[in-house]
């Protein structure tokens, strides 16, 4: 079985969008969505509603930098000081191209930064290919290996 990927977006058009592009590329891993920080940390620990969810880590995060609760670069520090976690992959995707940023996003250990673009037709085709690349292209370290329904 494919490894889901989470995308933890709180806008509803950039959630459409992203969700649109990722059905586009044809991509057979189930997307799992989390609205805030805080759920999204919940779900990654397996706590609170998330407990009874398959033990697993992503294929990918994608993760939205301003988000309710808890946000991005919270998330990010959580993700990269827990050690079931950190070597998840994280894509930072998001609107904001503040330097300050980019570049604390790097210093906590984010995989990739990507600003979402502004145009329709080259945001379905960023989005694609960080799902391709990350859930298929991408080998993930020992452990975390993607799983295959035996035959």
């Amino acid at each position: 079985m494919l490894k889901p990927i989470l995308l933890v977006e709180d806008n509803p058009h950039d959630l459409e969008l992203t969700l649109i592009a990722l059905s586009k590329s044809q991509l057979a891993n189930e997307v799992v969505v989390m609205r805030d920080g805080a759920d999204a940390l919940d779900y990654l620990r397996r706590e609170g509603e998330f407990s009874g969810r398959p033990v697993g880590n992503p294929a990918v995060i994608l993760l939205d930098l301003k988000l309710p609760k808890v946000d991005g670069l919270e998330v990010l520090k959580e993700i990269r000081d827990t050690e079931t976690l950190r070597s998840v992959p994280v894509v930072m995707l998001t609107s904001s191209k503040e330097e300050q940023d980019v570049v604390r996003s790097y210093s906590l250990g984010v995989n990739a930064y990507v600003v979402k673009p502004v145009d329709f037709t080259e945001f379905l085709r960023a989005i694609a290919d960080l799902g391709i690349f990350w859930a298929v292209l991408n080998e993930p370290p020992p452990g975390s290996r993607r799983y295959v329904k035996p035959k």
